[in-house]
């Protein structure tokens, strides 16, 4: 969550736009897949009784499977993503979902998991519309980003730091896409 991170900048953003219409509280943790929120949601999200939620979540439960063989299976994480919502929803709070962005910055798809990644972001795109939330498109958004602004293909550097975790642009770039969704919820 530190200076740089997408939490921080997004509540820059928000006070610049909207002076103290918001507040953030983090509830993310490194390393965690869908099923690591839902087992935490309510102690560490629910009890905060939240206005609204965003769920950012895929990327660990994809890298993990090639990584550490940890990752979270397809029609796992679409049942652990969908109770999640159900979760949030039947505590009052509005839901306001994210595809994971990426795994490796090349952005023709040459990266080990992008085939994977984009199966998840199109479940998370599926619910999205079959529940009529809104939607943080940061896969299609980082691969628009990537192909404008990383004409070299490079694997890393341009968003992330090491192909995955964010770097202080690849956090602002996370942090505006987000400010769109929370601004424009009614």
């Amino acid at each position: 969550m530190g200076p740089e991170g997408y939490i921080t900048q997004l509540n820059g953003l928000l006070e610049k736009s909207h002076a103290g219409q918001y507040e953030l509280i983090g509830a993310g943790i490194g390393g965690n897949k869908v099923y690591d929120l839902y087992l935490r949601m309510e102690r560490d999200v629910l009890e905060k009784k939240p206005d609204v939620v965003v769920i950012y979540v895929g990327i660990n439960d994809v890298w993990h499977k090639a990584s550490s063989r940890t990752g979270t299976d397809f029609d796992k994480f679409g049942g652990f993503y969908k109770a999640l919502i159900k979760k949030i929803q039947d505590n009052g709070a509005k839901v306001i979902v994210c595809t994971p962005s990426v795994i490796g910055e090349k952005h023709d798809g040459s990266n080990e998991q992008d085939a994977d990644l984009d199966k998840y972001s199109g479940l998370i795109r599926t619910i999205s519309k079959e529940q009529n939330l809104p939607l943080v498109d940061l896969r299609k958004a980082f691969l628009d980003y990537e192909t404008a602004n990383n004409p070299e293909n490079k694997e890393k550097g341009i968003l992330t730091t090491d192909r995955v975790h964010l770097n202080k642009a690849g956090n602002a770039f996370v942090a505006e896409q987000m400010a769109k969704a929370i601004t424009g919820l009614k």
